[in-house]
C-alpha cells in the first residue's frame, strides 16, 4: 500500500458510531491523502484506515499495556515517585483494582471500537465496489470481514461482549456468551476458504483467519462462562486441531533464531503469519514495544544520541521464577535460547568491576563501530553496557571514531547511591522497588537500524500471530483431549527448533501436563500480549503475584468505561456494566 490515509477521531464519535449508526466523524489527517480516484485507490483507501488504526490498538499504553500489566508477566511502578504514575492506571490494573474510569482500560476500549467502526465502513465500501464489478475489491472485502471478527475477539477477551454490525445505517447489537462466539465464528467461516493466501504478513490471509478460528475454539469455554470453571468441549478442541493442522502443514516454518522474529528484517520471516507492517509510513511506525521497558539511561542506537528507553514495565519476580523453576541450577540464559541472546560482548578483562573507581572509570571501555552495537535481547539483568555522551551531548568515541561502550551510568535513580544501571530482581510498589533501575527488563524487539529514529520509529513489524503460537494451541487442544504424546511432540518440536545457538537450544521435555504447558506458553510468547488470556484459560488469573492478591473472578473481564456507558445512555439498557463493577 502507498499514498494511504490514516485517521484519528474523537473518542466520543467512535462510541457513537460503533454503538449506533452513521455518524459524522471529525477527521484529523495524519499523513498524505490518496491521489487518484481509480479502483485500486478506492480499495486501498478503504482498508488503510483500518490497518492504520490497528497500530493504535496495539500501542504500548493501549491494549498491549493492558494485557501485559494485568498479568503476572509485567509490573509498572511509580518510578522514583516521578515517572509513570499516570493517575495510577497501571498500578490499579496490575492489582486488579481497576474501575470504569481507568484510563488504560478506557483507551483500549476507544481504539478497539474505533477501529471496528472503520472496519464496518470498509466492509460497506468494498461490498459496494464488488457489486459494481470491481474484482480487486473482493479479497480486501474478505479481509475486512475477518478484521471485524478479530477486533470483536479483542472486545470479547477484554469485556465479554461483541458488536454485531454490518452497515453504517445499523445500530449495533451487543452479543455475549455463545451468541458472541457464534457470530464471530460465522464471520470467520464465511471467508476462511475464499480469502487469499498470497499476501505478506501485514495483511490478513487464509492462515491468519485459520489461526483466529483456532483461538476462538480454544477460548470458547471461557467466552461461554467467563466467571466459572471452563468446560473445554471435545468438539471445540477438534476444531482447534483441524485449523492448526492446516497451518502447520502449510508453507510457514519455525525460526531457528528466536530473536529473528523480532528484528529489522522480520517482515519476510516465514514463521510470522500476521503482523503490523511497519515499513514505509513513518508517521505510524513505532518501536514502543522495544523501548518501553528499557532503561532511560541506555542509548540503544548510538547513531541517534538522543534516543533512550523509558524505564517502564519490568519483569515480575514471579515470571522470572518460572524460568528458574524450569531449569534449576542452570542459568536460563544458558539453557534456553528464548530467554537471552548476548549481543553486547564485553571483553573478559572488563567484566569484573571490582576495584574499578566508578567516579574515574573513563578508561574502562571497549570500542565498536556504531552500526555494529546491539543491546542484549531477551530478559536483561544486572549491570548493562552502552554508549556514553560527552558534556555536549555527543557520543564518546575513540581515536579511530569507534563508539566507546561503558557500564551505563545511572542518572535517573537519583539518591539511590547506585553508580551504574543495575537491574535488580526486586521490583514492586515500595520506594526501593520503584527506583528506575528496579526490575529485570524485556528486550525482545530490536531497535531498528533502518528507521530514522529508533525510539520514535521502527521498521520491525509487530508480531500478532506466528507459527510458534499455532504449535502451542495444537498442543493444548491435544492435551485437553488426553493426547499427552501428541502434545509433548508439538512442544518438543517448538523447543528444539530454536537451534541457531546450539549450546542454548532448549532440551526436549520428557513429560507434559497442563502446568508444564502453561509454563511453556510463557517462555515462547512473553512480551507479545498473550499472557492474560492464557492465565485466564489455565485458571491462573486469580493467583497471587508481586503486588497482586485480588482473587475476584469478576476481574477476568475489564469494566466497560463509564464514558462509553454515558455515551450510550440514550439507548436504555444498551450497554450494561460488567458484574463486579
Amino acid at each position: 500500500m502507498k499514498n494511504i490515509r490514516f485517521y484519528k477521531t474523537l473518542p466520543i464519535a467512535a462510541f457513537a458510531f460503533a454503538f449506533f449508526g452513521c455518524t459524522d466523524l471529525n477527521e484529523d489527517i495524519l499523513d498524505e491523502s490518496l491521489t487518484g480516484t481509480g479502483q485500486a485507490e478506492v480499495v486501498s483507501g478503504s482498508i488503510a484506515p483500518v490497518y492504520g488504526m490497528l497500530r493504535q490498538v496495539w500501542l504500548h499504553t493501549v491494549n498491549f499495556g493492558l494485557q501485559e500489566v494485568s498479568s503476572d508477566e509485567g509490573i509498572l511502578p511509580y518510578r522514583g515517585g516521578t515517572d509513570w504514575f499516570d493517575g495510577g492506571k497501571f498500578i490499579a490494573v496490575h492489582q486488579h483494582l481497576m474501575t470504569p474510569s481507568n484510563g488504560l482500560v478506557g483507551d483500549a476500549w476507544t481504539y478497539i471500537t474505533l477501529t471496528l467502526s472503520r472496519a464496518v465502513l470498509a466492509e460497506e465500501s468494498l461490498r459496494a465496489e464488488v457489486e459494481k464489478g470491481n474484482s480487486a475489491a473482493q479479497d480486501p472485502l474478505y479481509e475486512m470481514i475477518a478484521m471485524k471478527a478479530y477486533l470483536n475477539m479483542l472486545a470479547l477477551d477484554n469485556w465479554g461482549l461483541v458488536f454485531k454490525k454490518d452497515g453504517s445505517d445499523q445500530t449495533s447489537e451487543i452479543l455475549r456468551g455463545q451468541e458472541a462466539i457464534s457470530y464471530i465464528e460465522s464471520e470467520l467461516l464465511s471467508v476462511v476458504d475464499v480469502i487469499g493466501s498470497d499476501k505478506g504478513p501485514g495483511r490478513l490471509n487464509k492462515d491468519a483467519v485459520s489461526a483466529l478460528l483456532a483461538r476462538l475454539y480454544l477460548n470458547a469455554a471461557v467466552y461461554r462462562d467467563p466467571y466459572g470453571t471452563p468446560d473445554f468441549q471435545s468438539a471445540d478442541m477438534d476444531k482447534v486441531i483441524q485449523y492448526t493442522d492446516n497451518i502447520i502443514s502449510g508453507p510457514n516454518t519455525l525460526a531457528a533464531e528466536y530473536f529473528d522474529l523480532f528484528s529489522d528484517d522480520n517482515h519476510t520471516n516465514p514463521e510470522i503469519i500476521f503482523s503490523l507492517d511497519q515499513r514505509g509510513v513513518l508517521e505510524t511506525e513505532h518501536s514502543r514495544w522495544a523501548y518501553w521497558p528499557i532503561s532511560g539511561d541506555l542509548i540503544p542506537r548510538p547513531e541517534f544520541p538522543n534516543t533512550r528507553g523509558t524505564d517502564a514495565v519490568a519483569v515480575t519476580p514471579d515470571f522470572f521464577q518460572t524460568w528458574v523453576d524450569a531449569y534449576g541450577n542452570v542459568d536460563p540464559a544458558d539453557a534456553d535460547a528464548r530467554f537471552f541472546k548476548e549481543n553486547t560482548i564485553i571483553p573478559e578483562n572488563l567484566k569484573d568491576l571490582t576495584g574499578v573507581n566508578p567516579n574515574n572509570d573513563s578508561d574502562h571501555f571497549y570500542s565498536i563501530e556504531a552500526t555494529e552495537f546491539e543491546i542484549n535481547r531477551g530478559i536483561l539483568r544486572n549491570i548493562i553496557w552502552g554508549p556514553r555522551k560527552d558534556g555536549g551531548g555527543n557520543i564518546l568515541t575513540d581515536d579511530s571514531g569507534k563508539v566507546r561502550i561503558y557500564p551505563v551510568i545511572n542518572k535517573r535513580s537519583s539518591g539511590a547511591n547506585i553508580r551504574y544501571v543495575d537491574h535488580t530482581l526486586k521490583v514492586d510498589f515500595t520506594n526501593e522497588g520503584s527506583l528506575h533501575n528496579a526490575g529485570y527488563r524485556f528486550s525482545k524487539y530490536q531497535f531498528s537500524h533502518t528507521a530514522p529514529n529508533c525510539c520514535s520509529y521502527s521498521s520491525v513489524d509487530l508480531v500478532l500471530v506466528r507459527l510458534g503460537e499455532i504449535y502451542l494451541m495444537r498442543a493444548e487442544a491435544k492435551l485437553r483431549k488426553g493426547d499427552n504424546a501428541g502434545a509433548l511432540a508439538d512442544i518438543n518440536t517448538l523447543r528444539t527448533s530454536r537451534n541457531a545457538r546450539p549450546s542454548q537450544t532448549p532440551a526436549a521435555l520428557t513429560s507434559i501436563d497442563l502446568d508444564v504447558l502453561f509454563r511453556e506458553t510463557g517462555f515462547e510468547l512473553y512480551w507479545e500480549g498473550h499472557r492474560r488470556n492464557y492465565q485466564i484459560r489455565f485458571g491462573k488469573y486469580e493467583g497471587n503475584w508481586t503486588e497482586k492478591n485480588n482473587a475476584d473472578v469478576n476481574k477476568r473481564l475489564f469494566p466497560i468505561p463509564q464514558k462509553a456507558i454515558d455515551g450510550a445512555s440514550s439507548e436504555v439498557g444498551f450497554l450494561v456494566q460488567n458484574q463486579g463493577y
